[in-house]
């Protein structure tokens, strides 16, 4: 299997190369495509995660040539503009890239005879959901231009399903957990840095909306899941929720967890806060049918030792963390600010 990685360079594409690299034959060819925005944003990594690909490419997505797709037979789609504050900042980019860009690469995929095609899609596609947990077929409710960039690419794969090309939209809970290359700016994450820095919790929010999670390593094992998976599991096209039933909680439960395993007593919460829309729990029951060897592994007790363990080393670094490259945003504006990379998020130098 030839496989490319698109955003390999981020959160999640760092951990799924390691994953990759491990449980794959020696003879898979794995290649990485990234125009590295957070290449430098390295955390306590000892070798560099590209080094273990046969060749790292560096590109816009926007740009990426139908001579290397051809040389593919799977791609996994993490290229992104990737969280609600960039996509807020950067709406019409976000609709460049993960739509445009995005729709462009499905449909050079199916036109060069790729045969998988794994999508990292957002359970936020189901936005305000209330109290019941979403199943694949509920409706989606959209609320942030990030969200409906997801919607938009899994109408779009969908309309390649008659073709031979296997899609999988995996809708990741939201990610947490250490990584090569660390993002701060995610509910855990952030609470374990809060906590370990400034000795308290603060929560935004009255502390009630619902957030699954999952950590960034069982990610990768659902992305070599849906690599490997033939199409008479879950069909040609299939959508599919990606976490744990065990992992949907409320905010305020996150926090009271981290708050016991790092020893800390005080958690202010914003009782005057507007209700945050942004509130859903989701049903991980198809995932555990079809795929009942790639689980989640990670508890939530687990992962909150894993981020504390990881950061210990780094808490000289992190005192500013919120004005830092651990939030995606600040690097971004940072790039803009001095001139590398201009407001249509391109290269300038």
């Amino acid at each position: 299997m030839n496989i490319l990685i698109t955003g390999n360079m981020g959160y999640v594409g760092s951990t799924l190369v390691r994953h990759l690299r491990k449980v794959m034959s020696s003879d898979t060819i794995i290649n990485g495509y990234d125009t590295g925005y957070f290449a430098h944003c390295l955390t306590g990594a000892t070798r560099l995660p590209e080094s273990l690909l046969n060749c790292q490419y560096f590109g816009d997505i926007r740009d990426i040539s139908e001579d290397l797709i051809s040389r593919h037979d799977a791609i996994v789609h993490l290229s992104a503009i990737s969280n609600d504050p960039i996509g807020n900042k950067f709406e019409a980019m976000t609709q460049a890239i993960n739509e445009q860009a995005s729709h462009r690469l499905a449909t050079l995929a199916v036109k060069h005879g790729v045969k998988k095609f794994v999508f990292a899609s957002s359970c936020s596609i189901y936005g305000a959901a209330g109290d019941e947990a979403r199943r694949e077929n509920d409706p989606k409710n959209p609320l942030t231009a990030y969200a409906r960039s997801k919607v938009f690419m899994e109408n779009v794969l969908e309309s390649h399903s008659a073709t031979a090309m296997t899609t999988t939209c995996l809708r990741f809970a939201t990610a947490c957990g250490f990584s090569d290359r660390l993002r701060l700016d995610l509910v855990l994450n952030d609470f374990v840095a809060t906590a370990m820095i400034d000795k308290k919790i603060t929560i935004l929010s009255d502390g009630t909306p619902w957030r699954p999670l999952v950590h960034v390593a069982d990610m990768s094992r659902a992305i070599e899941w849906a690599l490997v998976r033939p199409e008479s599991v879950g069909g040609s096209f299939l959508p599919i929720n990606i976490g744990s039933n065990e992992w949907n909680f409320q905010v305020i439960e996150l926090a009271n967890a981290v708050a016991e395993l790092v020893n800390i007593d005080l958690i202010e919460i914003n009782k005057d806060a507007a209700p945050d829309k942004r509130s859903y729990r989701v049903s991980f029951d198809l995932f555990k049918q079809l795929a009942p060897a790639h689980q989640p592994i990670y508890s939530l007790r687990d992962t909150i030792r894993d981020l504390k363990n990881g950061l210990s080393p780094l808490l000289a670094s992190l005192n500013d963390f919120r004005n830092s490259h651990y939030i995606r945003l600040k690097t971004l504006s940072e790039h803009i600010d001095m001139g590398r990379l201009g407001h249509d998020l391109r290269w300038l130098v």
